[in-house]
């Protein structure tokens, strides 16, 4: 690498801008020896046969060497187009609920094991074990808990696998050619409305475009507002456990909207 620009550090891993020398511009990710890398890798590739996403140039057990993105202002014709974008993505469709390589969301390691249906994979593939890792205080799980009981009830008409980001909040959407790039996935076969619930949870430029262009291209099943609750649940309680006590009130007011549905 010719040079390296710090751009501090996110997760316990060090960031950086640098440019190889055949003068190509890369983003560098480096941290601990990890399974983690490697599946941030085969998510982008998987996501990539779809959508724009970084290319990967290199992946190792302790760094990650991709593209750098030229990000631009976002617009609302950049907002539409990427909401049809992402309804193609979801559209491409997964081989089941679950992924072929091991999940990590930020540096917590996250079960991929295929399960035949989607109430099933979320239940125990991501809300509970956050909640075992969430210290919360026993009312808390117990009313978490009765939520899970609810996921079947609730979820709305079975859905075939989409093939999902995972991890779709704003920060992981990069401004750039006119529509959104993604980065950093937790990408598997899931429910297509966990990533526009994700995308609601903080906030994104033009929402209401993306969304506008996303129904448009794949109209979305009655009831899907008020599902939003249930499919933050697990990246509330992922803050949860990464961040503490903080989010625990946004969590727990999830987990009465869903109990109400």
């Amino acid at each position: 690498m010719r040079s390296a620009e710090d751009l501090g550090g996110s997760h316990g891993r060090r960031l950086r801008r640098g440019v190889l020398d055949d003068g190509r511009e890369v983003f560098v990710k480096t941290g601990a020896a990890s399974d983690a890398f490697a599946s941030e890798a085969a998510g982008l590739r998987w996501l990539g046969e779809v959508v724009d996403v970084p290319e990967v140039v290199e992946v190792g057990r302790d760094r990650l060497v991709l593209s750098w993105v030229c990000e631009e202002p976002p617009t609302p014709a950049a907002a539409e187009t990427f909401g049809r974008a992402l309804a193609r993505l979801h559209r491409a469709g997964a081989p089941g609920f679950g992924a072929p390589w091991p999940g990590f969301i930020a540096t917590l390691p996250m079960d991929n094991a295929p399960v035949d249906d989607w109430p099933t994979f979320y239940a125990a593939r991501r809300v509970l074990p956050f909640l075992r890792m969430a210290r919360l205080p026993a009312s808390d799980v117990v009313l978490v808990e009765r939520a899970v009981d609810r996921i079947a009830e609730v979820a709305g008409p079975a859905e075939p696998p989409a093939r999902i980001h995972g991890d779709l909040w704003s920060g992981n959407v990069l401004w750039s050619g006119g529509s959104g790039v993604l980065i950093d996935p937790a990408a598997h076969g899931g429910h297509r409305e966990t990533d526009l619930a994700m995308l609601a949870l903080f906030g994104l430029p033009y929402l209401d475009r993306v969304l506008g262009a996303y129904r448009e291209a794949f109209p979305l099943a009655e009831g899907w507002r008020e599902r939003v609750p249930l499919h933050q649940l697990h990246p509330l309680l992922v803050h949860v456990v990464l961040f503490g006590g903080g989010y625990r009130d946004s969590l727990m007011d999830a987990v009465r909207r869903v109990s109400a549905l």
